[in-house]
């Protein structure tokens, strides 16, 4: 306790704390929660890959209010200067955690153990820490995957977070995060992504909605599988079901895909198309059997790029790869996401800010819609890393294979 009857601590950070915002942010953030700061040491990095380093001491009238600034501190980067182990407790039940756990972040996340700062690996957001009996590893374990005895990282003690600084890491990308606007140059944007692509480290993992079958993205698309250039895709019951109803109909949602005229008893059109390939006993019998000819599915069976379509309630069929069991499908996405360094989500709003919510804050995330609404929602629920580029998902593809050479 400190002096006149306030609670005091002290918190650090490195990084480029002055140019990312998280400095600023920090001090906005102690005195909204009711406290009050005094920086003790800064030093500002000269140069790019120099950081910054702050040390900050807190001061909150009540012990509850401390612990709030702190915690909401921990997300920025800001750990305790004075370190301890983290407080750890067991679970009583499998599926459940006690009260005061903590709840992970999509930046890298290091917990304290044996005098040693350890990076948690399966790192994703709205998870919980789990401690290994060895008592030097620690994971991100999904909440209903948490097994009665497991030892629950709890509080703010002994964690830190390393978040992504977008401005210096990703200079030719940095003033693109600071809004979601329809007057970027769509075909800059696709040099860019045409880059991270072609010089990728891990896996180029595309999720896509049905508006590629309708905007006429999908003989690009399958260009860009057929080149090898994709790992994985992941979508639902519509983008399948549009695509196989182009295929054999030439329409989507009864819309000839050529004159964007609607035609007599097209609505049908996907209902036949469901069936078809429920008769022939799915997409990739669809294909072997000749019913199945060209497409985005066609081009995933074909090449044997794998793929979850993950189902919903509002699904027709649905087709029989689809997975309806959401715990499934969430666990099915996750993965084939293991490995991710590029991934391109094309206008899915669903699927998206799932998969966002999925993956760690270090994997370069373009979200294509016409909707900047997509985009914006993605960064709320998180995903800061995503960058957005509002425009005409098949216009994008079209430009994208070609810069790629597909």
């Amino acid at each position: 306790m400190g002096t006149n009857n306030q609670y005091q601590s002290t918190v650090t950070a490195e990084g480029h704390l002055v140019d990312s915002g998280s400095l600023s942010e920090a001090m906005d953030l102690i005195v909204r929660g009711g406290a009050t700061f005094k920086v003790r040491q800064f030093t500002l990095g000269s140069t790019n890959t120099q950081p910054s380093r702050a040390v900050i001491d807190v001061h909150a009238p009540s012990e509850s209010q401390l612990g709030e600034v702190l915690d909401r501190l921990i997300r920025l980067g800001f750990y305790s200067a004075d370190v301890h182990e983290p407080v750890v407790h067991k679970s009583t039940k499998d599926g459940t955690v006690p009260d005061d756990f903590y709840s992970t972040t999509n930046h890298v996340t290091e917990v304290y153990l044996k005098g040693q700062w350890r990076r948690a690996t399966n790192q994703r957001m709205d998870a919980v820490l789990i401690v290994a009996g060895d008592g030097e590893t620690v994971e991100c374990r999904k909440l209903r995957d948490v097994k009665k005895g497991e030892r629950v990282v709890c509080g703010h003690e002994g964690i830190r977070i390393l978040p992504e600084f977008k401005e210096r890491d990703r200079s030719d990308f940095a003033f693109m995060t600071t809004e979601v606007s329809s007057e970027k140059k769509v075909e800059w944007v696709v040099g860019r992504v045409a880059d991270w692509i072609t010089n990728r480290q891990g896996k180029l993992i595309v999720v896509a909605g049905p508006v590629v079958i309708h905007t006429g993205g999908v003989e690009p698309l399958a260009r860009i599988i057929a080149a090898g250039h994709i790992d994985a895709v992941l979508s639902g019951n519509a983008l399948a079901v549009h695509d196989v109803e182009r295929a054999l109909y030439g329409t989507s949602l009864g819309v000839d895909t050529r004159t964007g005229v609607p035609v007599v008893n097209g609505h049908q059109h996907h209902m036949r198309a469901i069936n078809a390939v429920r008769q022939a006993g799915g997409l990739t019998e669809a294909v072997k059997k000749g019913l199945l000819t060209d497409g985005v599915m066609h081009a995933l069976v074909t090449h044997k790029v794998p793929y979850v379509l993950a189902g919903s309630i509002r699904d027709d069929g649905p087709l029989p790869e689809v997975v309806t069991d959401v715990n499934q499908a969430q666990d099915k996405y996750w993965q084939l996401l293991q490995g991710a360094d590029v991934v391109l989500m094309l206008s899915s709003m669903l699927h998206s800010i799932a998969v966002g919510n999925m993956l760690p804050s270090w994997v370069k995330t373009v979200c294509v819609d016409i909707n900047p609404q997509v985009a914006t929602k993605l960064a709320d629920r998180g995903s800061h890393q995503a960058i957005g580029c509002v425009t005409d998902v098949g216009l994008f593809l079209n430009l994208l294979a070609d810069r790629l050479g597909a």
